[in-house]
Parts: C-alpha cells; sequence; structure tokens
C-alpha cells in the first residue's frame, strides 16, 4: 500500500530549519541529516497519509501544501502527530484543497486533515483543523478547530473551538468556544463560552457559563417555546440566555 507525506512549506518551499523542498512533481527529496531516533529532526517531517496534529501545518493562504509519496524501501519514524522519512518523491504540489483532493483520488479520505469532505445519504463525513464536513440526512458529520460542520435532517454536526455546526430537522449540532450551534425542529443547540445558539420549534438551547463562586462550568438550558423563541440567537449572559440582536 502506498503511504503519502503531508507538509506545508513556504512559497519558495523553505521548511523549518532552512531546508528548501523542491516544488516539482517527480522531485527525489533526501534528507540530508536523517536519523531515525524517535525525535524531532534528522528527517523530512508530515503527516502520514495526510493524519495527524494540524497545529504542525502552516494554514496561511500563502502557504504550499505539499503530498510526497513514501517508497517502500524508504525508513519512516512514528512521532507525536507526525512522522519523518529519510527520503520520497513530491507527488503534488498546489494549496488545502487540492493537496486534500489529491489524497481523496488516491482512495485516502477519512480523517485527512484539511480536508472538505461530503457525504451523502445515511454518510458520515469527518474533517480535521480548519475543514469543512458535510453529510446528507441522517449523517454525523465531525470538524475540527475552526471547521465547520454541516448534517442533514435529523443528522448530528460537531464543530471544535472556533467552529460552526449545523444540524437539520430533529438534529443536533454541538460547537466549542465561541463557536455557534444551529439545531433545526425539535433539535438541540449546544455551544460553549462566548457562544450562540438557534433552535427550532420545541427545540432546546444549551449554553456554557462560568460559575466564579463555584470555580466550574455550568450550563443555561431554555426550551423553545417557554422563555425562548424558535429560530432566534441567544448567548449567555449573567447566567441567562439573552436574545442576540441581528
Amino acid at each position: 500500500m502506498t503511504r503519502w507525506l503531508l507538509k506545508t512549506v513556504a512559497a519558495d518551499g523553505a521548511a523549518y530549519g532552512d531546508f528548501v523542498w523542491p516544488l516539482e512533481v517527480g522531485a527525489e527529496v533526501t534528507a540530508p541529516d536523517w536519523s531515525d531516533a524517535p525525535k524531532c529532526g534528522g528527517g523530512l517531517h508530515g503527516l502520514l497519509d495526510g493524519r495527524g496534529d494540524g497545529a504542525l501545518l502552516d494554514w496561511s493562504p500563502d502557504a504550499v501544501w505539499l503530498v510526497a509519496e513514501v517508497p517502500a524501501d524508504a525508513h519512516l519514524v512514528d512521532l507525536d502527530g507526525k512522522v519523518k522519512v529519510d527520503w520520497c518523491v513530491v507527488a503534488h504540489v498546489g494549496d488545502q484543497v487540492s493537496a486534500t483532493g489529491f489524497l481523496a483520488d488516491q482512495g485516502v479520505v477519512d480523517g485527512v486533515v484539511g480536508a472538505h469532505v461530503v457525504a451523502g445519504h445515511r454518510g458520515v463525513a469527518t474533517a480535521g483543523n480548519h475543514g469543512t464536513a458535510t453529510a446528507g440526512n441522517y449523517g454525523i458529520a465531525t470538524a475540527g478547530n475552526h471547521g465547520t460542520a454541516t448534517a442533514g435532517n435529523g443528522g448530528t454536526a460537531t464543530a471544535g473551538d472556533y467552529g460552526t455546526a449545523t444540524a437539520g430537522y430533529g438534529g443536533t449540532a454541538t460547537a466549542g468556544y465561541g463557536g455557534t450551534a444551529t439545531a433545526g425542529y425539535g433539535g438541540t443547540a449546544t455551544a460553549g463560552y462566548c457562544g450562540t445558539a438557534t433552535a427550532g420549534n420545541d427545540g432546546t438551547v444549551i449554553l456554557a457559563r462560568w460559575d466564579s463562586q463555584l470555580r466550574r462550568r455550568r450550563w443555561v438550558v431554555g426550551e423553545v417555546g417557554i422563555g425562548i423563541k424558535a429560530d432566534t440567537p441567544y448567548r449567555c449572559e449573567d447566567g441567562r440566555l439573552v436574545e442576540v440582536e441581528r
């Protein structure tokens, strides 16, 4: 099975430690300081098959996203959230969308960092940091930090910190700190601190707050039709739900 290395570099190919990657497809890249010690340094670093710690990638608009093939005879060392290899071959040069799309074309989809994943009816879509996941009816969509997750009717959408989660009719939407959660009719919308939650008819809004006296997180719950309105965003202020002006 072919293995792939996903990494980001500067516009001129420069990476950590002043090493410059060639930006031509087919170019062979060899680590000049290779070491098989299980620690950073001494190799070519990246995310194996696009999976791992997305915080290690460069998310700036001018970053170049590379996908390199890891040959069968290459040495590979697993590190925390990434790997390093002694040599590889550049297979794709582009941006976030094209690089993750290239991996998808190779059959590498699940868990790829930064991927825009779309699943059909009853499907499951998962994207990593800064990714976008969209699932069809009855699907489950999960996006990482800063991601956007959208699930169809009856689905469940979960987005990480600062993310936006939207679930359809009867769905459940959960967003992290500062996020926005929107659920349809009868659904439940849950958002973390500084978040905003909106629920449809017969739905429920749940927002987190910090209780300074008890020194713990607590939840403020509102039921549509009993104190709060449908299709209306709310945030938590002083332990109560406050309608957000639009």
